[in-house]
Order: C-alpha cells, then structure tokens, then sequence
C-alpha cells in the first residue's frame, strides 16, 4: 500500500477517534483533519504519531492541502450533507480514494448522482456510507444474494438492544429531517418514494440472542441507497427494534458511554438480512457491539483493499459492489461474527 498516510476528516468526532484508533492499530499512517485546529491538537498529545492539518469544506484550498500527498481520505464529519460532496471533490483533485461513514439517505443519493461520471472519468474509488448503517447490511444483502441476479425484497433488520446517539448522529438526523420536510422515506417499485403514512410496528425473529422483538417497520436506512446501486431489486425494506428508535427519539438519551478499554459502549447488534426471490429466502447474520466502534473496522478494512487493488468495480460503488461481500465480512472477525447461506 505505501507508505503515505490517510487523511481522516472529521477526527476529533466521537466515529472519528475510533477510525484513527483502528488506523494506527494496522500500521496505517494518520493525518487529522477538520475545521477546528484547537480539538485536533489536542487529540495529536494523545498520540505523538499522527499529523495535523486543519480544513474547511467551505474552503477548497485548505481541503487541497489537507489531502496532498495522501493516500486517501475517510470523511467521519456529519452532518454529509454539508461535507461530502466538498470532500469527494477535494479528493479527486488530489486523485486519491474517498470513503465516508455517512448514514444520512440524501447525501448518499448526492454522492451516487453527483460525483459518478467524474470518479468513473478519473478512475478514483469513492465508496459512500462504507459504516454500520449503509456498508454492512450493503454486505451481507450481497453475500445472501450469491449467485442471484436479481431479488423480489430485501429485508435489512436492525436489531439494536439501545442506540445513544452521539451529537452527531443527532445533527444528521436534524437536517435529514428538514430536507424531507418531516416526511418518511421508503424505496419501493424500484424508487425512494417519500410519504406521510403513519409509523407501523410488527415483530421480527431476531436469532439468538434476540428472538423476537417489535420493530418500527419502514425504518428506513442507507440500505435503500446503496443496495439497489448494484442489486436488482424493487423493495428495499429496513426495520428497526422498537426500544432503539424510542432512544433515538427522545430528546435527554444520553450519548454513548464506554465500557471496555478499547472505549466501546456495552450497546448490542443483530442485523439481520432476508432477501427473497421466487419464492426462495436467503438469509446472512451479523451480530457485534457497538454500532460507532464497529464502523472503524468495516471503513478501515474497506480502505485496505482500496488501496491494495482488491477491488471489484471503479468510481462511485457501494460496499457490496466494490468488495468481495462473503471475504469481507469474514475478515471483520472478532470485532463482527457473521452467519453467511452455505
């Protein structure tokens, strides 16, 4: 891979520091970025490896010097809104790799419609919403479909035990919520559609440790991007567990608290994958902890075989078009166990 290091943009965040964490866990030279010089010299004392350069989205040169020289970028600032297209540009000026951790639904849609044609013409990987929410249900909808061209619904689960937003989960969620105008979304006959059709529950059969749990259906996730992107399927549907949505919603949850060394929260995961087709199912697990920490390890792992050509597509591509979904999600053991069709 080189030498050169990795510009984490957004590296003070509380996604951020586990990224930089799993960076220089593999040996990875670092580079912290964002707009506030203070807080990143201030995460630099606690690690005398890595380098600091201040950027601003909303100043292009300072993104152009931020990236020079750099291997790639992981863009960790929310809300992406407002960061990702200012990042991506800044990293195919500097014809570097680009990858986020955004889980917000319209800015993926913007990444995809408008860095496409200008990622593909440079031969630059871009690869979006490469986190918890968006490249790991992205996966395992790939690793269920194996031979499968196409599917009648994809079904992604999420069952989470509790979910404390962190300050930024909560600004996307804000912005996200304006820019649909309060309404929900859902991809369905082929197409986000958005709706004002009330909140609905059912239960799902989590496996073990979950079992059967209520649900908000329609709870609808980056899945609904970047699964159809390279799926053939008209109907994307994302749920999540009735305990974590109520402590996303209410307004006092307190942010995630760490509970191991390695500064994880004691937060549990299923996601759980059905993809049907003919009549058929297929079904792909993945159970962990902590939804924030486990994104370092799918980004950085992701941003490995970037950077080594293991590769499947070029320019914009989700998780599970870039990547060999089944080898992938292998190699996230311990910090994912995956259940996988034979």
């Amino acid at each position: 891979m080189g030498t050169a290091a990795v510009v984490v943009y957004g590296a003070t965040g509380h996604t951020g520091r586990f990224v930089v964490a799993e960076l220089r866990r593999r040996g990875i030279a670092a580079i912290v970025s964002g707009r506030d010089a203070s807080r990143l010299e201030a995460l630099a004392e606690q690690w005398d490896d890595v380098e600091v350069r201040p950027a601003s989205v909303d100043d292009a040169g300072s993104l152009d010097r931020a990236l020079a020289g750099a291997a790639a970028v992981v863009n960790c600032a929310g809300p992406f809104a407002v960061t990702a297209g200012p990042v991506v540009e800044a990293a195919l000026r500097a014809r570097i790799p680009y990858l986020d951790v955004a889980a917000e639904l319209e800015a993926n849609v913007a990444t995809f419609a408008d860095h496409e044609r200008a990622a593909a013409a440079a031969g630059t990987p871009v690869v979006p919403a490469m986190a918890f929410f968006g490249g790991l249900g992205d996966l395992l909808v790939t690793a269920a479909m194996g031979e499968w061209t196409s599917a009648e619904v994809a079904h992604v689960a999420y069952g989470l035990n509790s979910w404390h937003p962190t300050s930024g989960t909560r600004a996307a969620g804000r912005v996200s919520h304006e820019r649909r105008g309060g309404r929900r979304v859902r991809f369905a006959d082929g197409a986000l559609r958005y709706h004002d059709d009330a909140v609905t529950e059912q239960d799902w059969i989590f496996p073990e440790p979950l079992g059967r749990r209520s649900v908000i259906a329609e709870f609808t996730m980056a899945d609904a991007v970047t699964v159809p992107t390279h799926v053939a399927v008209p109907e994307v549907r994302t749920y999540m567990t009735v305990e974590a949505a109520r402590d996303l919603a209410a307004e006092h949850t307190p942010a995630p608290e760490p509970a191991d060394e390695l500064g994880r929260s004691d937060q549990k995961f299923v996601v759980d994958v059905v993809v049907s087709s003919g009549g058929v199912e297929r079904r792909a697990t993945a159970r962990g902890r902590d939804i924030y920490a486990v994104t370092a390890p799918l980004v950085v792992e992701a941003l490995e075989r970037v950077l080594s050509g293991r590769t499947r597509a070029t320019g914009v591509a989700s998780a599970g078009a870039m990547f060999d979904a089944p080898d992938f999600l292998r190699s996230l053991a311990p910090h994912v166990s995956v259940e996988l069709p034979r």
